[in-house]
This record gives C-alpha cells, sequence and structure tokens, in this order.
C-alpha cells in the first residue's frame, strides 16, 4: 500500500508516477480524517468520517488505461471493468451516505460493499491497519499546518481510535 508519510509530498526527489501519488494522496486525506477525529473526541458536535467511491467510471478512471496497450485497453474494457466499476453516480453513494446518513458516527470509513470495495451499496468499511499509525497521523497532521498556514482549532483528545457518535444527537 501506498505510504502516507510526508516526506516527499510534491515528488521532489523522485520519479513521478500518478497512480503512486494518487494513492498516497488517498491514504493521506483518509489518515488525517482519522488524526481529526481523535482530536475532536466523543463529545464534539462535529464529526470526522472518511468515504470511497470503489471503482468508478469517471474521467480518470478511463484516463488510467488510455495510454496502455491495446490488449491492456481491451482486458480491462472485458473484463475488469464490467466486474469492478460502477457508474459516476453510484460512486458518489458512499460520500452522501457518510455525509447525510444520521446513524453514521465519527471515525467511521464508507465505500462500496461488493467484492474489492468497487462497486455495490454503501457500507461501512475497513481500512488497513497503517492507516491508524499514530505518528505518521501526527506527521501529516503537522505538515498539513505547515503546508497551509493553517492551525486547525482541535486539541488532542486522549481516546481510542473506535468511532463514535457525539453526545446530544
Amino acid at each position: 500500500m501506498a505510504d502516507a508519510r510526508p516526506t516527499d509530498a510534491n515528488w521532489t526527489r523522485r520519479a513521478y508516477d500518478s497512480t503512486a501519488a494518487y494513492a498516497h494522496s488517498k491514504r493521506a486525506n483518509l489518515m488525517f480524517t482519522y488524526a481529526l477525529q481523535r482530536r475532536l473526541g466523543s463529545g464534539a458536535h462535529t464529526i470526522a468520517v472518511a468515504s470511497h467511491p470503489g471503482g468508478a467510471d469517471t474521467s480518470g478512471s478511463r484516463r488510467s488505461t488510455a495510454e496502455r496497450g491495446i490488449v491492456t485497453r481491451a482486458l480491462f474494457a472485458g473484463v475488469v471493468r464490467p466486474l469492478l466499476i460502477q457508474s459516476a453516480d453510484r460512486g458518489a453513494w458512499p460520500t452522501l451516505r457518510a455525509a447525510t446518513d444520521a446513524s453514521v458516527a465519527s471515525g467511521e470509513y464508507y465505500g462500496p460493499s461488493g467484492f474489492l470495495e468497487s462497486k455495490g451499496h454503501p457500507t461501512t468499511v475497513r481500512s488497513i491497519a497503517g492507516t491508524h499509525d499514530e505518528a505518521v497521523k501526527q506527521q501529516l497532521w503537522d505538515f498539513s499546518q505547515e503546508l497551509t498556514g493553517v492551525r486547525y482549532p482541535v486539541q488532542y483528545c486522549d481516546r481510542s481510535d473506535t468511532p463514535s457518535r457525539p453526545s446530544g444527537w
């Protein structure tokens, strides 16, 4: 899995790889969400949740195979796409659920319910163990504040990474 450590976020010390850069950015987004959730704590009226679209038929997914060989493109179009790619509209479902479902709890992660979480109805999904690395989450938090010049007005809350509902909801 992609390394989300912010040691070379702009890819200046290594050869640029668009697929790896995309994977790094998605993992960093998820880890930042977990870091925010941890800082908000269980009593906050704000929650931090994440989602992923699975395999969505977007210009990005089409562009990822456009420069491949004809055999790869044909295999993707004939085998992979029908099994693992859903419409862009359906790809939006996990985000819509995370944003609108009143039962969503802070720290949850939503994605498609189907094979390899590539398509299907939105459900809570598990992220890989590395996304809960406290040291890396702290590095990303600090790096984000440094890069943007924004200081986030939430303090670290000493508790586990278990999802929680805001009190009073």
